[in-house]
């Protein structure tokens, strides 16, 4: 395991970390591997967290899903470090986990739902979703973490694993799901805004969102290029219809592709203040520690 400490405002500018002058917690970051499926194989983790014994809430944060074998090999928790730092800042614990074909965890791409044509989106889910309930288990355990304040959350494809794996998995613990720019499909060099399988990804979240028991924020932003405002309202339309409680938010368009709001440094302006009205109207705490607490 590898550990260390850096300063709580974070700027990330490739793999550099630069101090602000705004106090706040040190921040411990942690890379570690997780075992699953009884130890067949692990998977690659960052952990971002205040300094300290806790106890903190936790955030599973997931990523998406490049649409090449190369891009899926430079895929690192490193592209999601400053959104992790804004939850680490208001006292959780960031588990990024890298599921199997991704980055440094390597192996077989494990959630490929076959051909637009005729996806199964079901079993590619799974197979994500079993990824990221190894990197929820292993935090739940740690000794710092409160395991009643659970949070799942994601970007893109991350989004929609976090929200089937509340629904398929019911995780002990769970308080919420934050869902950014959610869809699979997506492909902004083909049909910008439009993804291949929209009805196949609404029958997915409709089978989910009767099962899932916490609240749900689905945020996207006006000017997504992997999902248009249509598509996304009705994903939420046909989640919320199956017995989901979810919230829909469609922020103005942010820079040239509003899917990337949640993890551009600057979209943390306009994504955050959701993330904090929708957590503080269900009680879950998101207030920001200061460095003498």
């Amino acid at each position: 395991m590898l550990r260390w400490v850096v300063p709580v405002c974070l700027c990330l500018s490739g793999a550099a970390f630069a101090q602000e002058t705004t106090p706040g917690p040190r921040l411990v970051q942690e890379e570690v591997r997780i075992p699953a499926a009884g130890g067949s194989y692990s998977i690659a983790a960052t952990i971002l967290r205040p300094e300290g014994e806790g106890p903190f809430g936790a955030v599973i944060l997931n990523h998406g899903t490049p649409g090449s074998a190369s891009g899926r090999a430079r895929e690192s928790s490193e592209l999601l470090l400053n959104p992790a730092a804004e939850f680490a800042r208001r006292g959780y614990a960031v588990v990024m986990p890298l599921r199997r074909g991704f980055g440094a965890t390597g192996g077989e791409f494990a959630e490929d739902p076959g051909s637009c044509a005729n996806p199964d989106y079901h079993k590619g889910e799974q197979a994500a979703a079993d990824d990221v309930m190894a990197a929820y288990d292993y935090a739940r355990a740690l000794p710092y973490v409160d395991g009643r304040r659970m949070i799942l959350a994601g970007q893109s494809a991350g989004g929609m694993v976090s929200m089937v794996t509340a629904g398929t998995r019911s995780p002990q613990g769970l308080v919420a799901v934050l869902s950014f720019a959610a869809g699979r499909g997506g492909n902004p060099d083909f049909r910008p805004g439009v993804p291949c399988a929209i009805e196949p990804v609404a029958q997915l979240l409709e089978s989910v969102g009767k099962s899932v028991k916490v609240p749900v924020l689905l945020h996207y932003a006006e000017n997504d290029l992997y999902f248009n405002a249509h598509t996304s309202r009705l994903w939420y339309e046909r989640f919320a219809a199956a017995g989901g409680r979810a919230e829909y938010v469609l922020q103005p368009a942010f820079g040239r592709d509003g899917h990337y709001i949640f993890s551009e440094t600057l979209g943390v302006r306009y994504w955050l203040p959701a993330v904090e009205r929708f957590l503080g109207r269900h009680g879950i705490p998101f207030e920001r520690v200061d460095a003498d607490e």
